[in-house]
């Protein structure tokens, strides 16, 4: 990770770590960039840039500061105004931008925000380019050979011009549509918009499909996104399915980026029953490419257990869905995703997608004609515990023999019966130690000899 930008692009609180210059500038660089890199191939076009933005209170403030970056440098601003993140990089792939950005903190509460990079390919933004984003924003770009101090301006004709692009969106809505194989009629669905970006999106595709759609937290106002709403306040949609008699439920995050999923019995449908779920039906019908599900080291010990009772492979990548999409595209994988709802289906998308994710699980109750709840009934979640130990020195700490020690003998105890993860907090000095078994009280009691260890040895603050 970068000086600015993590795993998931730029973010940070609203004109504090994240202001509305860093905006102008970002879009001043990749303006330049991009129309540079056209014209050191012959083509004198502007650049052409894409952008998105979730229904925060700042989203406007960065979307305007981008535009007057962008074409300041002489590139075009495409505007799909409040839309998803997948629907970014969708556009941003099949309409042949340079790039995209979506101004979005996906799943964080409103007074935060981020700029999220997407290349040509509908890809998070290569490593490089991010790396030449950050020189320019400290102030010292070494680009094309040369050292820039400042970047010029465009100036007469050359100067970029904004273009308002709904069409855009509609467009991605009809590619969604597109996608549904069955009727929905007769079921009755509920979704959870998170008072976000999917609020004036998910529904249109649901009611193209026939189903009852029944819709809650679609009425942001700058302040209410994720306020106890979407897939990171689940309870509140578990309650509305049982109240109302819903057939299923899907909760969004932010920018609609991830899905989790509500049982006609109010029971929570995670990433890892979602990779579960449609892993087994492409298995089924021959479509599992590799035979292989790509999830991350996080995900819950039973899922691997399903996997492997059910003959399919599976690989664990590092947290982070940009992990899972790496491995999949090196490896020519066609589904992978994360606990918390990014679920990644490569022939339909180039990132996690939680409207799409929700139609694919429609499709699979559909299809098998079983309820949500039956279809995820052979895997069962293994018990978790989860204590994060703040530390001196994380390296330290995890490197430390006794440590290690420790750590290989609980692994050794639990066998094939569970599993132990040590890692560190990318963010915060911290080092999480996770046991997962087959009832919570072995859990706790390795978990705590793992973290008696690490306290005696000195490396707590």
């Amino acid at each position: 990770m970068g000086k600015y930008f993590g795993t998931d692009g730029f973010r940070g609180t609203a004109n504090e770590n994240l202001t509305a210059d860093h905006a102008f500038k970002v879009g001043r660089f990749i303006g330049w960039y991009y129309g540079e890199l056209r014209r050191r191939s012959g083509d004198d076009t502007p650049a052409r840039i894409v952008i998105g933005k979730d229904t925060r209170l700042s989203s406007y403030m960065f979307e305007y500061s981008l535009v007057g970056g962008l074409t300041a440098s002489g590139a075009d601003a495409y505007l799909l105004h409040v839309t998803t993140t997948p629907s970014v990089a969708y556009i941003s792939r099949v309409d042949g931008f340079d790039c995209a950005v979506m101004i979005s903190a996906s799943h964080n509460p409103y007074h935060d925000n981020g700029l999220k990079l997407i290349n040509g390919n509908g890809e998070k933004m290569e490593d490089e380019v991010i790396e030449l984003v950050e020189a320019y924003l400290d102030g010292n770009l070494n680009a094309f050979g040369q050292e820039w101090k400042e970047l010029p301006f465009a100036t007469g004709d050359k100067i970029g011009r904004s273009v308002d692009y709904v069409a855009g969106r509609n467009r991605y809505i009809g590619y969604l549509i597109s996608l549904g194989m069955y009727s929905f009629r007769g079921v009755k669905v509920a979704l959870d918009c998170a008072n976000g970006a999917s609020w004036n999106i998910a529904k249109a595709v649901f009611d193209a499909l026939g189903a009852e759609t029944h819709v809650i937290n679609a009425a942001p106002n700058g302040t209410n996104i994720n306020d106890n709403a979407g897939s990171t306040h689940i309870e509140v949609l578990q309650k509305y399915v049982v109240e109302n008699g819903c057939d299923v439920g899907f909760a969004y995050d932010g920018d609609a980026d991830r899905c989790l999923c509500v049982d006609e019995k109010g029971g929570l449908i995670s990433g890892d029953h979602i990779l579960y779920i449609y892993g087994r039906y492409m298995k089924e019908r021959g479509k599992l490419v590799n035979n292989t599900v790509v999830a991350t080291v996080m995900s819950n010990f039973g899922l691997f257990k399903a996997f492997d009772e059910i003959g399919i492979d599976y690989a664990k990548t590092a947290v982070g869905d940009k992990y899972v999409y790496e491995y999949m595209k090196e490896h020519g994988c066609c589904l992978g995703g994360e606990q918390s709802g990014h679920i990644i289906f490569s022939k339909y998308a180039s990132t996690g997608d939680g409207i799409l994710t929700s139609l694919k699980m429609m499709q699979v109750i559909m299809s098998r004609q079983k309820k949500l709840s039956e279809l995820a009934a052979p895997f069962v979640v293994y018990p978790q515990v989860l204590e994060n130990v703040r530390v001196k020195d994380k390296k330290a700490a995890q490197n430390d023999p006794n440590v290690q020690a420790i750590v290989a003998k609980v692994g050794e105890e639990l066998g094939s019966t569970g599993r132990i993860l040590v890692r560190e907090s990318g963010t915060e000095p911290l080092v999480r130690v996770m046991v997962e078994a087959e009832d919570e009280a072995t859990c706790r009691k390795y978990v705590s000899s793992v973290v008696d260890v690490i306290k005696a040895n000195g490396h707590t603050v």
